[in-house]
């Protein structure tokens, strides 16, 4: 019997040798994240599990991190990139469409009717990645860690029409300048309308039709709004992940080539479930599949004739591109000559 207090003596002696060390473990570094957009599936179905599930798990427990959606943090979506260099947003996400209000040269490997499939896309994103790099270190003191898309911008309408020819007239709602460019070439008004405020837009007649991805606009109920869809692309609405360059350098070294490689593959499974969610929205509001236990769309889908084709890069070459380099400048039609017209085959005129 004696033996028993001794060992319960040993090993409450063993427990308060190691509680020193316990309480000296460093806590784990707590990143602030604004993701993109709320209520969608980049957001629910990638950032948001990426940062507050897997990092903590890749970076053995040395990291984890809060993460909000900026459209939820009371953020404008033009002032992103901004925040994100001064430091208030250590790490954020920007959509170029509306970053490109104050740096128009973000637009170019997305300008509206230039990327009619994700193929070209991808090609026109690389040829230009490492000016984007460059230009974000040095300009905006932001580090890019990845580019993110949502699915393809198309074209929700109230009234039925039958091609690009049949949109005159119409109030459009558009999300970048260079799809207002793309809109008024086609004799339409466009319309400057948040993605929160998109279907109160509709609703009350403030847009005949709207321009965004075909899943976001099923999952927030376009389809009950709107009756016709043209699915050919528009835009893509691309994103950029960035860290303010303060707060990426304070990481350790370690922990940066970790984030950069998992960012990679954090970046290629949003670009596969957009590639995918493209056909699906299409598929989601016209009711050829059931969509999550959602209701049924009944839209009728307006498949691109040749003579859209034609208006579409005609549009582009003739008038989206011309109108970003004004507004753009020389740089800008250097920087595309220089990335993206060996690719596409389209030079850009200094103005």
């Amino acid at each position: 019997m004696a033996s028993r207090p001794r060992r319960w003596l040993a090993a409450l002696l063993g427990i308060l040798a190691a509680l020193p060390a316990w309480a000296q473990a460093p806590a784990p570094t707590s990143l602030r994240i604004v993701g993109g957009l709320a209520g969608v599936n980049q957001f629910t179905r990638h950032e948001e599990p990426f940062w507050t599930q897997e990092l903590p798990r890749l970076s053995g427990g040395k990291l984890r991190a809060d993460i909000v959606a900026f459209d939820r943090a009371g953020i404008r979506g033009q002032d992103m990139l901004r925040l994100m260099q001064l430091g208030v947003v250590p790490f954020g996400t920007a959509l170029l469409s509306l970053s490109s209000g104050s740096e128009p040269l973000l637009a170019a490997p997305d300008l509206a009717g230039m990327n009619p499939d994700i193929a070209h896309l991808k090609r026109h994103a690389a040829a230009f990645r490492p000016y984007l790099d460059k230009l974000l270190r040095e300009r905006h003191g932001v580090e890019l860690l990845a580019i993110y898309i949502y699915p393809a911008q198309m074209l929700f309408c109230k009234r039925g029409f039958t091609g690009l020819s049949e949109l005159g007239g119409r109030r459009i709602r558009t999300s970048s300048p260079t799809q207002a460019d793309w809109v008024e070439a086609l004799g339409a008004t466009p319309v400057t309308t948040s993605f929160a405020e998109l279907n109160q837009s509709l609703r009350t007649g403030h847009v005949d039709c709207a321009i965004t991805g075909s899943m976001s606009g099923y999952t927030i109920g376009l389809h009950e709004l709107t009756t016709h869809l043209s699915p050919m692309p528009v835009s893509w609405g691309m994103a950029v992940f960035g860290a303010n360059a303060g707060a990426w350098q304070a990481l350790a070294a370690d922990q940066r080539s970790m984030l950069k490689q998992e960012l990679m593959r954090l970046e290629q499974s949003i670009w596969a479930e957009a590639e995918r969610e493209t056909g699906e929205g299409v598929r989601c509001v016209s009711g050829a599949q059931p969509c999550g236990g959602r209701d049924a769309g009944r839209m009728t889908i307006v498949p691109p004739a040749p003579a859209d084709e034609l208006r579409r890069r005609s549009v582009f070459a003739g008038q989206v591109l011309p109108r970003w380099v004004q507004r753009c400048g020389g740089t800008c039609a250097e920087a595309w000559n220089q990335t993206i017209a060996p690719v596409i085959g389209v030079e850009a005129k200094p103005q």
